[in-house]
C-alpha cells in the first residue's frame, strides 16, 4: 500500500498565475495558452478533495457495518482495539514516520489528535452496539454539522447545513425516543470527538509531512485503548478470525478514510468538510441495507435525497468560489 503524497498546506503555494507575473518567467511561459488559469486548477483541487471525503466516508461506513457483525465476537471495545491495533501497525509501517526533530508543539497536538481519535471510535462503537447503525450515525453527524455552522462565514453554508439537518432528523424518523438512551448520549458524544477530530486532523496535516502524523496519533489512539479491549474481551482478540476480520475492519474504517480525509483538511475549509459528512447518515444507510439487511423505508429514502442534496450545494458552492477567486485575481 502506498500512502498518497499530500502538498503541504503551509508556505506559497505555486501557480500558473503567479509563474506568469514571476520576473524569472520565460516570455513562452507568460503567453502559453497551454498553461491552464488559476481558477480551473483551483476548481480541480477542490473537486478532487471532494471526492477524497466521499470515498472516505463509503469506507469508513462499509467497514463500520462489517465491525457491528464483529461484535458478537469481540465486544465493542474488542472491535475498536483490533481496528486501532491493526491500523496503527500497517500505518507505522508504511509511513515509517520521523520521531526526531518535532517541536512540543507538534507532540501536543499529535496525542490530543490521537486521543480524539479513540474517543471518537470507543463512543461510537459502544453506541452501534445499543441502537442500530443509521440512527446512530444520524446523531454521531450533529458534532460535524455544528462545527460547519460554527466555523462558516458564508451565510449559504448555513443554508446547506439547515437542509442536511433537516434530512438527519428525518433519517432518525422524526425523533430519536424510541431508541436506547445510553446508545444515544453514545452517539452524541461519538459526535462531538468528530467535531474535534476535523480539527485536529486539520492542525496535525499542516505540521507532520505526508500521513506522518496520522500514523503517531494512530498508534497514541492503539496504546490508549489496547488495556481497555483486553478488558472487555481476552483472548478472543487472538482468535485467527476475529483478527482478520478486525483488520478488514481498520482498513477499510481507519487506514483509508483518515489517510483520504487528512489529505483533504489540507485543502479544504474545516466548514466545506464538516458538511460533506452530512452525507454519512445516507451512506451508513446504504451499507447496514446491503451487509446488515437493514431495509430502507420511503422516509429514509428522502432523507437521503435532502442529505445528497445539501452535499451537491457544498459541492457547487465550492466551485463557485473557485470561479469567484480566479475572477478576483485577473
Amino acid at each position: 500500500m502506498n500512502v498518497p503524497r499530500a502538498e503541504p498546506l503551509e508556505g506559497p503555494v505555486s501557480t500558473p498565475s503567479t509563474a506568469a507575473a514571476s520576473p524569472s518567467a520565460t516570455p513562452a511561459a507568460q503567453t502559453s495558452l497551454a498553461v491552464p488559469p488559476a481558477g480551473a486548477a483551483h476548481r480541480r483541487r477542490s473537486l478532487g478533495s471532494i471526492g477524497l471525503v466521499l470515498s472516505a466516508g463509503i469506507s469508513v461506513q462499509f467497514g463500520g457495518a462489517l465491525a457491528a457483525s464483529l461484535m458478537p465476537r469481540a465486544g465493542a471495545l474488542g472491535v475498536v482495539t483490533l481496528r486501532l491495533v491493526a491500523a496503527a501497525i500497517v500505518l507505522l509501517v508504511v509511513c515509517r514516520p520521523r520521531v526526531r526533530g518535532h517541536s512540543r508543539a507538534d507532540w501536543a497536538t499529535v496525542i490530543v489528535f490521537g486521543l480524539t481519535m479513540a474517543g471518537m471510535n470507543g463512543l461510537f462503537y459502544q453506541s452501534i452496539a445499543r441502537i442500530p447503525l443509521g440512527p446512530a450515525v444520524a446523531l454521531e453527524v450533529l458534532g460535524p454539522l455544528a462545527l460547519s455552522v460554527l466555523a462558516s462565514r458564508r451565510a449559504i453554508n448555513l443554508v446547506w447545513a439547515g437542509l442536511a439537518l433537516a434530512g438527519v432528523v428525518l433519517l432518525s424518523g422524526g425523533g430519536f425516543g424510541s431508541l436506547d438512551v445510553v446508545g444515544v448520549l453514545f452517539a452524541l458524544g461519538a459526535g462531538a470527538m468528530w467535531a474535534a477530530y476535523i480539527v485536529f486532523s486539520a492542525r496535525t496535516g499542516r505540521r507532520f509531512p505526508q500521513a506522518d502524523g496520522l500514523a503517531l496519533a494512530m498508534a497514541v489512539a492503539a496504546v490508549v485503548f489496547l488495556p481497555l479491549g483486553i478488558v472487555e474481551s481476552g483472548t478472543k482478540l487472538l482468535d485467527p478470525t476475529t483478527v482478520a476480520l478486525g483488520s478488514a475492519v481498520a482498513v477499510l474504517s481507519s487506514v483509508l478514510p483518515y489517510t483520504l480525509e487528512l489529505i483533504a483538511l489540507r485543502r479544504l475549509p474545516a466548514s466545506t468538510f464538516a458538511i460533506l459528512m452530512s452525507l454519512e447518515p445516507a451512506i451508513a444507510a446504504t451499507a447496514g441495507f446491503l451487509v446488515l439487511s437493514q431495509a430502507l423505508s420511503a422516509t429514509e429514502a428522502v432523507a437521503i435525497a435532502l442529505v445528497i442534496a445539501a452535499s451537491m450545494g457544498v459541492v457547487l458552492t465550492q466551485v463557485g468560489r473557485g470561479k469567484a477567486g480566479a475572477s478576483e485575481g485577473h
